[in-house]
C-alpha cells in the first residue's frame, strides 16, 4: 500500500491517477503511456530533489516513516531488551538492550513512537520520561564495564514536559545524560532518523559519530513553537524551518554533525529496507573508523567536537 500523501504531493498524486486511469482505458497507447510515464518521473525527481526545509519536516513525522525499531528489526540480530532505570520505572518510549550488528555486539538505546492510539499512549508519542535517560544512562554505563560501543537511534518531538517529568526531575535526567556521555570510556554513533527535538534528542545525542537522515531535522525548537514565538502564530512555521537550518545539509555544513545517510526517492516510507541498508552501512562504517582510534584519543576528540560548536568569526 503507497504511503498517505503529502500536501505538496499532490500534484503527483493527480498525475499518477492520471497515468493509471490511461493504463486501465487504453492499454494499448504505449506511446502516450511512456510519454505520461517519463513526466512522472521528472516530476517525482524535481519535487524531491528541490525540498524546502519546512517539507522535511512534513516527511520526518510521516506516520508511515520507519522508526527505531524497524530499523532494530532490519539492521541488528540478537536483541536482548533490558529494562528500568532501578530508580522508578521502565520508560516504554526509550526502549534499550543488547544487540549486534555486522560484527560488532553492541548497546542499542531507541527513542521510539506509536503507528495507532495504543502504541502512542504506550511510547508516550515518543517522549521520554525522566526514567527513560536514566535507564539509557544506565546501560551506557554497562557498555563501557563491558567495552561494547553504544548507538542510539534519535526521534523525538522533545522530552515529556508534563507534571509528573518534571516532578521527578526531567532537565536534571538529561543534563546528567549530556555530562556523562561525554566522558563515556567507548564509541558512541547517534542516528537521527525522524525528529530530533531540543534537549530530549540532545539527552541520547551526545557522540563520537553524529548521523542523521537525508530527511530528519534536528533543532533546539520546533518551528511550529518557533513561529509561534516569533511571528505570534503557528501558520509561519515554513519560515521558521527555514531561519532554524535543522536539516541534515544546513547542520553538516555547520559541522554539528558528521555525516548523511541518503534515503530512497521521497523518504525512507517510500522503501524501508532500501533505508534500513544505508542505515545499517553507516553505522557499521562509523565503528570501524571509531574503532581504530585509541580511548584517549577518542575523549579527546569527542570534547574538541563540542567545544569547536557555536564558534563564529565575524
Amino acid at each position: 500500500m503507497k504511503p498517505l500523501p503529502l500536501d505538496f504531493e499532490q500534484p503527483l498524486l493527480e498525475l499518477e491517477k492520471c497515468l493509471d486511469d490511461l493504463i486501465s482505458r487504453t492499454p494499448e497507447d504505449t506511446d502516450r503511456i511512456s510519454i505520461m510515464q517519463e513526466k512522472r518521473e521528472l516530476m517525482r525527481i524535481d519535487l524531491y530533489k528541490n525540498l524546502t526545509p519546512w517539507q522535511r519536516v512534513q516527511i520526518a513525522r510521516h506516520p508511515s516513516r520507519p522508526y527505531a525499531l524497524d530499523y532494530l528489526e532490519r539492521c541488528f540480530t540478537d536483541f536482548v531488551e533490558l529494562h528500568g532505570d532501578r530508580f522508578f520505572g521502565d520508560d516504554k518510549a526509550m526502549p534499550a538492550g543488547i544487540a549486534r550488528i555486522g560484527k560488532y555486539r553492541c548497546v542499542v538505546i531507541m527513542q521510539q513512537k506509536g503507528r495507532n492510539v495504543k502504541e502512542n499512549v504506550l511510547r508516550n508519542f515518543g517522549s521520554p520520561h525522566p526514567e527513560g535517560y536514566r535507564k539509557a544512562l544506565r546501560l551506557m554505563r554497562l557498555a563501557e564495564k563491558f567495552s561494547l560501543p553504544v548507538v542510539t537511534f534519535i526521534d523525538t518531538p522533545g522530552a515529556y514536559p508534563g507534571i509528573g517529568a518534571e516532578e521527578r526531575h526531567i532537565a536534571e535526567s538529561i543534563a546528567v545524560n549530556l555530562r556523562e556521555m561525554m566522558l563515556l570510556k567507548t564509541p558512541i554513533v547517534s542516528v537521527i532518523i525522524g525528529e530530533g527535538g531540543s534537549g530530549g534528542a540532545l539527552g541520547i545525542g551526545v557522540s563520537d559519530k553524529s548521523l542523521m537522515l537525508e530527511n530528519a531535522y534536528y533543532s533546539v525548537i520546533s518551528p511550529e513553537g518557533c513561529a509561534a514565538i516569533l511571528w505570534k502564530h503557528r501558520k509561519h512555521a515554513p519560515e521558521a524551518a527555514a531561519a532554524l537550518k535543522l536539516t541534515a545539509t544546513d547542520l553538516a555544513d555547520l559541522k554539528l554533525i558528521d555525516g548523511i545517510v541518503p534515503e530512497p526517492l521521497g523518504g525512507a516510507h517510500h522503501n524501508v529496507s532500501e533505508a534500513a541498508i544505508a542505515v545499517s552501512h553507516a553505522i557499521i562504517s562509523a565503528l570501524e573508523e571509531l574503532e581504530k582510534k585509541s580511548l584517549p584519543d577518542l575523549l579527546e576528540e569527542r570534547y574538541a567536537k563540542f567545544r569547536k560548536m557555536g564558534i563564529f568569526s565575524e
